[in-house]
């Protein structure tokens, strides 16, 4: 019986360890982040401000920025997939998505100001480069 009883703990720590390194892959799925109801009003009212000739010299900044702040996660290309995401619970999010680039720019900028653990909130950062940030990540949708 004895036996038996160290099978099957040995059986659930190694199922549970094949969890944790399936869940912490950068295969994994990057969650369903839903922004509560205050988050969608906020992010309804939030409009970026950056004219439509700007968008492109204002994306470059982004770049710069993300390169700097996201790139350890969201990785050089915006796919998720920076050298710090097979270490997160959660996969980071892949900027070039359907699902990412069809984000309002308010509900990008709430996403960002406000993080999402293991995403830290960004809303220390000026609310420009927030903006070059959203810039910059749209403007991964026109190169797919």
């Amino acid at each position: 019986m004895a036996r038996f009883t160290t099978l099957v703990a040995l059986a659930s720590v190694g199922a549970m360890l094949a969890a944790g390194l399936v869940a912490g892959s950068a295969g994994a799925q990057a969650a369903k982040w839903e922004l509560t109801k205050e988050q969608k009003g906020r992010a309804d009212k939030a409009k970026n401000p950056v004219p439509a000739g700007e968008k492109a010299k204002s994306a470059e900044r982004g770049k710069s920025l993300a390169m700097t702040n996201c790139a350890p996660c969201h990785g050089n290309g915006g796919k998720g997939d920076g050298p710090g995401a097979a270490a997160l619970p959660k996969k980071p999010a892949d900027w070039t998505s359907k699902a990412v680039q069809a984000e309002s720019d308010g509900g990008l900028f709430v996403r960002i100001t406000d993080g999402n653990p293991p995403m830290p909130p960004w809303g220390s950062l000026p609310d420009k480069d927030r903006w070059d940030l959203i810039n910059y990540i749209k403007s991964l949708g026109k190169k797919s």
